[in-house]
């Protein structure tokens, strides 16, 4: 590129980028980092991501500098709930009953469009200042909240996933969709979303609990008939609720069989928590090239369990994974707080998160579950230009701690511990400021 051709963007910062997966390489070899970076951006897109030269910045660019700081891929949030912003924090129930005290009567609002965009930009705003720029939501069964949904990723011009949920059983009256119903309202809704802009759909069963089996087969269905779509649902979250699947499918080997059954088990499907697996549901997630979603704050909150991170990443045949906030049954919608109560996790089973596995986990490895790592998740040429800055010294005791951080691996170690949302200053998403700590941008 010589100086005189036009970009649109100049960025100089410190840069943090994943070149592989460091559960499986050495990671100082998987990292790529920049201690005075630059990344030029053209069309929405990376046209270079390397080191600092001032002859590589087109005259004309518009120049950004962020000083104690380091830019990154955005974060991916792989399962959350856009329609439970509003019941954070709903206490003192395990999975169950929280979603029969909390979830299920806020979920009978959505039937009206403004209450549901209402939340959708509350929700999205929330995901930005958290540095999050790919979001895979569950919505709720009416096609009202698909529409808020969309409609506001769309605006903001994100990469993101949801779907209708579906329901035929075990929720009221007033949450329930039919198989047939549930079939037609999601297939109308792939055809106005699924490739809309940087948009994807996900067939939504909720859990097998709350669907028939004729509604998992229509739900199989689409998932086999629309190209590229995904599909999202629950998997093994609490004892209660796989012993509750054992006897609603007493002709299933086990959850994941359930799924299987119907189609639903293969790449692009996404299976939150996965807390509860048998060796043989493993090796056919494995198999199949389906994903789990490690949920750390949500799985704590509820006391469902503890996510098994070396058998998902570090096992002979490893899973693909990827990081969920869960909300609203998890606490904040930080990536950062996120992998903090992973790495916690991972000590109580007697593991090391490293903060090199993590940070990949919220970026390019989650990217890789999604299988959209040759679009999100680097700091590469060709690669949306979807980024966040993370402040250094965004607070006293942060500033100063890292003082005394004499590697790139003891600052990521000390971001993981006492980071959080404020540790955001910006995101960019197709090169476009939409969040700024002290202005938001959306």
């Amino acid at each position: 590129m010589t100086a005189a051709q036009p970009v649109g963007l100049a960025i100089r910062a410190p840069l943090l980028s994943y070149e592989a997966n460091p559960f499986e390489a050495d990671p100082a070899a998987c990292v790529h980092h920049e201690s005075d970076g630059l990344v030029l951006v053209a069309d929405g897109r990376l046209t270079y991501a390397g080191p600092f030269a001032s002859g590589r910045v087109p005259v004309d660019a518009e120049l950004h500098e962020y000083h104690d700081a380091l830019l990154m891929p955005g974060f991916i949030d792989a399962h959350v709930h856009y329609a439970q912003t509003p019941v954070i924090g709903g206490c003192g129930k395990p999975l169950l009953e929280w979603l029969e005290t909390y979830v299920f009567p806020m979920e009978q609002r959505y039937g009206d469009l403004e209450f549901c965009r209402k939340v959708a930009r509350l929700f999205f705003a929330q995901e930005l200042a958290a540095g999050v720029t790919t979001p895979v939501s569950y919505c709720t069964v009416h096609p009202a909240s698909v529409d808020a949904y969309f409609e506001e990723a769309a605006r903001l011009g994100l990469c993101a996933g949801g779907g209708k949920v579906l329901m035929d059983r075990n929720a009221p009256a007033m949450l329930l969709d039919t198989a047939q119903r549930g079939y037609d309202e999601s297939k109308r809704l792939i055809a106005r979303w699924h490739g809309h802009d940087r948009l994807f759909y996900a067939v939504t069963p909720r859990f097998a609990p709350t669907s028939t089996p004729a509604q998992l087969e229509a739900a199989g269905a689409l998932f086999a008939e629309s190209d590229g779509v995904y599909m999202q649902t629950h998997l093994a979250e609490s004892l209660g609720e796989v012993d509750w699947v054992r006897k609603l499918f007493p002709d299933s080997r086990d959850y994941l069989d359930v799924y299987d059954r119907a189609g639903l088990v293969g790449s692009r499907c996404l299976f939150g928590h996965a807390l509860h697996l048998s060796p043989r549901e493993w090796d056919r997630l494995s198999q199949a090239g389906a994903a789990v979603v490690h949920c750390p704050t949500s799985n704590l909150f509820l006391g469902s369990g503890l996510f098994d991170l070396r058998r998902a990443l570090i096992a002979g045949n490893p899973v693909r994974t990827a990081l969920g906030s869960d909300i609203g049954a998890g606490t904040s919608f930080s990536p950062l707080v996120t992998l903090n109560e992973a790495y916690k996790i991972a000590a109580l089973r007697g593991e090391t998160l490293s903060a090199h596995g993590a940070f990949y986990l919220a970026t390019l490895g989650s990217a890789r579950a999604l299988y959209l790592d040759h679009r999100i998740g680097r700091l590469a040429p060709g690669y949306s230009a979807d980024f966040t800055v993370l402040d250094l010294a965004a607070n006293t005791l942060l500033r100063e701690r890292l003082r005394f951080a004499d590697s790139l691996e003891e600052t990521l170690d000390v971001l993981l511990a006492l980071g959080d949302q404020n540790c955001i200053r910006a995101t960019y998403v197709a090169g476009r400021l939409v969040h700024h700590r002290d202005n938001s941008g959306s």
